[in-house]
């Protein structure tokens, strides 16, 4: 008797999204790939699948480059370089066996065992210069003694192998936020490369982002709770230039989180994709993934913690486009593809996680860009790594990293043969695109008092990326040379952006005559954009000067005592950090009135172009984080003032201190990313350091100290992780260890394994747990060990009509994921939160080409690949148990 389909039906819980089957029976189906018949692509685009390197042992693959005879080189993250002959386009399938590169330094055992690498563990490649570079990063071990760094690889011999490795610049840092991408410069002359957050900036030769970063953040730092990046401080991640030897080095960037990828627009513009931090998610600071539009010297404002930088800080530039959670890896421009004009002014930026690759079209719009995005691509599972376009006009990517299923596709244009060959640089370009690259050429330049005249009426300009680019340049200068000509000023931009500048010069004796300049700005008459530059300015001289003399602290209290609070939420902020900064009397009182009522709203709120519930059936394990936030979301605006008020001495009263202590009670009630609950209990016990000692007890109590685990970091849960250390669990090793038990197995622990390894979250077991699945009460008296191994260590092989999800894709090659709750003769109504099942998307059914069956189930694969035997014994019979203790199970053998 086949059992599957029904216990499918009690293990499995919604389904993700691929392409699979149509619900029109009728319509006609092209015979596809299972690689290829996943993947929903932009109309008139054919996706071929050309190889496994995973399923060949040649690793996870994840940089590609083509060398000067159109063949593609690759890398394994954890091994060797590759080459490969491409086949022609509608040939599906390699024509020859990708080569491992036979490089300087290799060992082998025998013929299939490897000891020692010569090359690879790249995270960036390029061919240029008749040489292929290299951007490893790796620490150096046994297997792979170079460690994170630039190497350039020459065939000096003509003999088509490469004999000289040459390490050009070596990095500090190594791992998911280490040393990524390199490019090749539109001019074909010099080199690009960007490293992530946790690469240390080594000395460069030139600055065009000014070498003095700095916080220049007075928010109550928390760094994050569960240590990610606490000993990252500015500039974060960066960008760098040199030249094809690797003599000259010049930063050109900072202020990223982790970009991987950085690419050129025909404008010969740079352009990055920065990722977010997940654990932040729902937390005021929290920064989604983003495009940006890398501007010479830009900052954009990454610091560790909580103290990201807001987007319209002047000191800083903005995203070009928000995208949303996810993580992203490959970007490229489409100028060489064989697309339709609509994708070859595009940029696309592939997503890790959730398998998307978004076609980001490019507007002028003064001196940066207006963007447009939508969905090119997207697959379950399907992980993108990296992406080249060919010499044959096609796109190829990669999937796989972390040692994850890899393989090789190429998308490539129905009609390519129609499409007419690009037009490659254009010289039309907007005046404001002239000016700032004007002003940005003056990075370079000496002391010269002609260039602070020059660049300082723009200052004022109306646009955002002149006047940044006039801020960098006033602090490329020498301060002698201009700082005269702030406190003559008279336009009040003008004034506050070059004190963001003077700020940052080193001179804290300005400090007291730079505060009472600003003071002469009639702050109650000024529009929000000038209120936020003046706060900036006095933000940064606070940071960089420390806090004024009381004279001067007692007459800013009084300058702000009007303006505050606001209407705005942005400009609330500002105000409330800065004004409990200075230790201005009404402070706290002020702060404290909006805390119960703040609501979020557009002015801190960031808009994105993806919505989070969107992406929750795309991936298992990201999505139900996402889902749960949603359910619960934080009020982000009352976190911010929470936070600020921690910092806080003076102004309280026990009245007030009652207050505030019984908000964090509540707050502990919402769901946020993994560093929720660890950033309020931080801010929780700042602010209890400053209570009297007699009343230490009592605040701490009401403000919800017995709700915490002992790190502070979690909510107080009966549950005890697993200790492991685990396996690749299959089915046939876990059938044999656990029919094979003769012991005594553990109810408690087995009941604390179901909730660790997330299988309450979703199911019922003796009337306790999540209704989102099927209840598993009865699992143990229907279906065999081998049942149930099977389903959960393999959940997709068989998913049940109860609880499958439907594709729709849309005639734009986008696609919806869901549960269709129901249709009527216009819309389909899709639920896609298993923690908010009530709230549906609308899609109109006009918009929908085609209704599939998802093929993938949500309850993830490797739940089981924590646990060790015992572990693994003890949940299983939790399982066969019903959840009873009483059961048969748990009786002596």
């Amino acid at each position: 008797m086949n059992k599957r389909p029904g216990l499918a039906a009690a293990v499995a819980v919604l389904l993700l999204a691929s392409a699979c089957q149509t619900e029109n029976k009728e319509t006609e189906q092209v015979t596809l790939k299972p690689k290829v018949e996943k993947i929903n692509v932009a109309p008139d685009f054919v996706v071929e699948h050309l190889y496994s390197p995973s399923e060949n042992k040649k690793g996870s693959w994840v940089a590609m480059t083509f060398d000067d005879k159109g063949r593609m080189i690759t890398s394994d993250q954890y091994g060797s370089l590759y080459r490969i002959d491409i086949p022609e386009i509608g040939a599906d399938t390699l024509t020859a066996e990708p080569k491992r590169l036979a490089l300087p330094g290799d060992e082998w055992k025998d013929d299939t065992t490897q000891t020692k690498v010569g090359m690879g563990y790249a995270q960036g490649l390029l061919w240029a210069f008749n040489s292929l570079y290299v951007m490893v990063n790796h620490r150096g071990d046994e297997k792979f003694e170079k460690s994170s760094g630039l190497y350039r690889l020459r065939d000096t011999d003509n003999d088509d192998q490469f004999d000289e490795i040459k390490l050009l610049k070596s990095f500090d840092g190594e791992g998911e936020h280490g040393p990524h991408s390199i490019i090749l410069a539109p001019d074909g002359q010099s080199l690009y490369l960007v490293c992530g957050n946790h690469t240390d900036v080594p000395e460069m030769d030139s600055y065009l982002l000014p070498s003095n970063w700095d916080e220049d953040n007075v928010f109550q730092q928390i760094k994050d709770p569960r240590g990610h990046a606490t000993d990252r401080m500015a500039p974060g991640g960066w960008i760098a230039k040199t030249d094809s030897l690797g003599q000259h080095w010049q930063l050109v960037a900072g202020g990223f989180r982790n970009t991987f990828d950085i690419a050129f627009n025909d404008d010969e513009e740079l352009f990055a994709y920065d990722s977010d931090m997940e654990w932040d998610f729902g937390m005021p600071w929290y920064r989604p993934t983003r495009v940006l539009h890398v501007a010479k010297g830009a900052e954009f404002g990454w610091r560790t913690g909580n103290s990201k930088w807001p987007t319209y800080y002047p000191d800083e530039l903005p995203s070009l486009i928000n995208i949303g959670q996810g993580s992203p890896t490959n970007l490229l421009y489409t100028g060489k593809a064989k697309f339709p004009d609509k994708y070859r002014n595009s940029l696309l930026a592939f997503d890790w996680s959730f398998g998307i690759i978004y076609a980001i079209q490019l507007e002028r719009d003064g001196a940066s860009y207006q963007a447009k995005a939508e969905e090119f691509l997207s697959g379950t599972p399907l992980p993108l790594t990296d992406g080249e376009i060919g010499p044959d006009g096609a796109l190829y990517f990669l999937s796989g990293g972390r040692r994850l299923e890899s393989d090789l596709y190429r998308v490539s244009y129905k009609n390519q043969d129609k499409v007419k060959e690009t037009q490659g640089k254009k010289d039309d370009i907007t005046e404001e695109l002239t000016i700032r690259r004007k002003i940005e050429s003056y990075f370079e330049k000496g002391p010269d008092a002609n260039v602070v005249e020059e660049v300082w009426p723009y200052l004022n300009h109306d646009d955002r990326y002149i006047r940044y680019a006039a801020i960098t340049a006033l602090r490329h200068q020498p301060l002698k040379l201009w700082g005269k000509k702030v406190f003559r000023e008279r336009n009040i931009r003008t004034v506050t952006h070059a004190m963001t500048a003077m700020a940052r010069s080193g001179h804290p004796e300005l400090q007291s005559i730079m505060l009472r300049k600003l003071m002469t700005i009639d702050i109650n008459r000024i529009s929000k954009e000038n209120k936020i530059g003046l706060l900036r300015a006095l933000e940064v001289i606070l940071y960089r000067m420390g806090d004024p003399e009381p004279g001067i602290a007692k007459q800013l209290a009084a300058y702000f005592a009007d303006a505050y609070p606001t209407s705005d939420n942005a400009l609330n902020r500002e105000f409330a950090k800065i004004l409990i900064q200075i230790g201005a009397p009404y402070a706290v009182e002020k702060t404290l009135s909006l805390l119960d009522s703040a609501k979020d709203d557009s002015t801190t709120l960031i808009p994105t172009l993806t919505s989070s519930s969107d992406l929750i059936l795309r991936n298992p394990q990201y999505g139900m984080d996402i889902a749960g936030t949603l359910a619960k979301t934080p009020p982000a605006q009352q976190i911010y003032f929470a936070t600020a008020l921690s910092k806080a001495s003076a102004g309280w009263t026990p009245e007030l201190y009652e207050h505030y202590f019984k908000w964090f009670y509540n707050a502990f009630g919402y769901k946020g990313g993994n560093s929720y609950v660890g950033f309020i209990d931080a801010a929780r016990k700042l602010a209890l350091e400053k209570v009297p000692k007699d009343q230490f007890d009592h605040y701490n109590t009401i403000s919800g100290d017995s709700l915490l685990a002992a790190s502070g970091k979690d909510l107080l849960e009966n549950i005890v992780p697993p200790k492991g250390p685990g396996r690749a669990w299959k089915v046939d090793e876990a059938q044999k260890v656990v029919e094979g038990d003769k012991g005594q197995r553990n109810f408690e622990q087995g009941k604390s394994l179901f909730a660790a390894v997330r299988c309450a979250s979703c199911h019922m077991m003796g009337g306790e747990g999540g209704a989102i699945g099927p209840d598993l009460t009865q699992l143990g008296t229907r279906f065999s060990v081998r049942d149930m191994l099977e389903a959960i260590i393999d959940p997709n092989a068989e998913i049940s009509d109860q609880y499958e999800s439907k594709v729709l894709v849309l005639k734009d090659g986008s696609s919806v994921l869901g549960r269709l709750i129901s249709e009527d003769e216009n819309t389909y109504s899709v639920s896609q939160n298993p923690y908010a099942p009530q709230v549906l998307k609308e899609v109109p059914k006009r918009d929908v080409k085609e209704v599939r069956v998802a093929k993938v189930s949500t309850m993830p694969p490797g739940t089981l690949n924590v646990l060790n035997e015992e572990e693994l014994k003890d949940l299983v019979a939790y399982l066969m148990s019903g959840g009873n203790e009483n059961s048969p199970v748990y009786q002596d053998k």
